[in-house]
């Protein structure tokens, strides 16, 4: 008996009682690698002993205090260390509570911003099919991710979507991945000359697609090129590093790989690493630099907007993962887990695509390799792959509509940047356990 309305009401749930390092522990006593650290969130796995110091400390001396009143020592720490690590012209950054407020306030700033500078024709957003950019409203109307937005959509604002960059079902035969790219980002400015440049303010995507598509990384030279887009019609560029910032692609931001900088940024999940909630919206400085010469606000605000015990957290996670080359793990372990995934499942015939960077990993699952054409939804093969991985102590995220929110299934790894070698050939000899068993039940 439950009292507690959760996401699935008939399905029975594990009680977590614990965790350490790269696993987590039930009621029974069982162990399960949370190989995909929650969703994407466990940067560090759980128990570090630093982490939990840290927040011991803050407790001690200030648990709250609401931001119409004060600052914080904590906040304003975190806030110098990420924006000294921030890319180029990311001068000042917003506290929020996860990654739907931080897109949230990424949009209602982009709004703001056209508002201060006098052009409040600028209302219209773009972004991508099979995208995900959090769940509250204006977030959910961003996203692309049909069958969350589905039942909403009376509810929605007017958002516009674009084909995704997702190379393994758009690329041509004999295209180049660059040529794909440059094709993938004209799409942008197309949308763009259809809708009337000077009503759009952002265009939004995620540089590595995550939770609805399964780490589905940007073409070479695609972002470089909608930057251009975005600067040649004054729209803002939005890139949603909620799921793969933070260093889980090897870099601290994954747009450090695609040469460009946003004008605005959401990032959460392994911001704070699941030790407190916790999310965060870069702005650039121009941005902030128009509200401070306008209204001198921001029209915007939670209660636990810059909580001190969430940015200690925080802060200690970022100083472990900095102190302890993290980032450096977070590659070597990244191309041993892309190596081990290879000679697992490379010639298997129900796995079509290998992809993402660093610990950001996600495997694409079809009926027929030659074709690409997807498992039956009706057989919920990620559901069964979730379940059997359970059963031999394994957390994975899959999830299905990979295709177009209805067709598809991938699996999707991100597990703590703690991680080591023989960990890693663990969790696939698992899933590949996990998966021939849940394809011989959907046969």
């Amino acid at each position: 008996m439950t009292r507690i309305l959760h996401r699935q009401i008939h399905a029975p749930l594990r009680t977590a009682t614990g965790g350490r390092g790269v696993e987590l522990f039930d009621q029974e006593g069982r162990a399960y690698i949370d190989a995909s650290g929650g969703a994407a969130v466990s940067c560090l796995g759980h128990g570090h002993p630093d982490v939990i110091a840290a927040l011991h400390a803050q407790a001690d001396r200030l648990a709250y205090a609401h931001t119409s009143f004060f600052t914080s020592e904590p906040a304003e720490a975190l806030a110098e260390r990420l924006v000294t690590d921030a890319p180029a012209d990311l001068d000042y950054v917003y506290f929020v509570s996860g990654g739907s407020e931080a897109v949230e306030a990424a949009l209602k700033m982009a709004r703001q911003y056209f508002v201060e500078i006098g052009q409040p024709g600028r209302s219209r957003i773009v972004a991508r099919r099979q995208s995900y950019h959090g769940n509250t409203l204006g977030a959910l109307a961003a996203g692309g991710n049909e069958w969350r937005r589905a039942q909403f959509r009376p509810l929605l604002i007017e958002t516009h979507h674009i084909d995704p960059c997702y190379a393994y079902r758009y690329q041509r035969p004999g295209e180049s991945e660059a040529e794909y790219g440059l094709r993938a980002a004209q799409a942008l400015e197309d949308k763009l000359l259809e809708l009337g440049p000077e009503t759009v303010m952002a265009f939004v995507a995620e540089p590595v697609v995550g939770a609805t598509a399964g780490a589905v990384p940007a073409a070479t030279g695609y972002l470089r090129r909608v930057r251009e887009i975005c600067d040649r019609y004054g729209v803002l560029l939005i890139l949603d590093e909620v799921m793969c910032g933070m260093g889980r692609t090897g870099t601290l931001h994954a747009c450090e790989q695609d040469g460009v900088a946003p004008d605005l940024m959401p990032v959460a999940k392994g911001l704070g690493g699941g030790y407190q909630p916790i999310g965060a919206t870069f702005l650039s400085g121009r941005i902030y630099d128009a509200f401070a010469n306008g209204s001198g606000l921001f029209q915007h605000g939670h209660t636990y907007i810059c909580h001190p015990m969430a940015c200690a957290a925080a802060l200690a996670v970022q100083e472990v993962i900095a102190r302890e080359n993290l980032l450096d793990n977070v590659k070597a372990m990244g191309r041993h887990l892309r190596r081990r995934l290879t000679e697992r499942f490379g010639n298997h015939p129900h796995v079509g695509d290998i992809r993402g960077r660093g610990l950001f990993m996600g495997v694409e699952l079809v009926e027929d390799r030659g074709s690409k054409a997807p498992f039956a939804p009706a057989l919920k093969l990620n559901g069964r792959v979730k379940r059997e991985a359970m059963e031999r102590g394994l957390a994975v995220y899959p999830a299905g509509g990979t295709i177009d929110g209805v067709h598809g299934d991938h699996v999707l790894l991100a597990p703590p940047f703690i991680i080591d070698a023989a960990t890693v050939d663990t969790i696939v000899e698992r899933l590949g356990e996990a998966l021939d068993a849940a394809i011989a039940q959907a046969a």
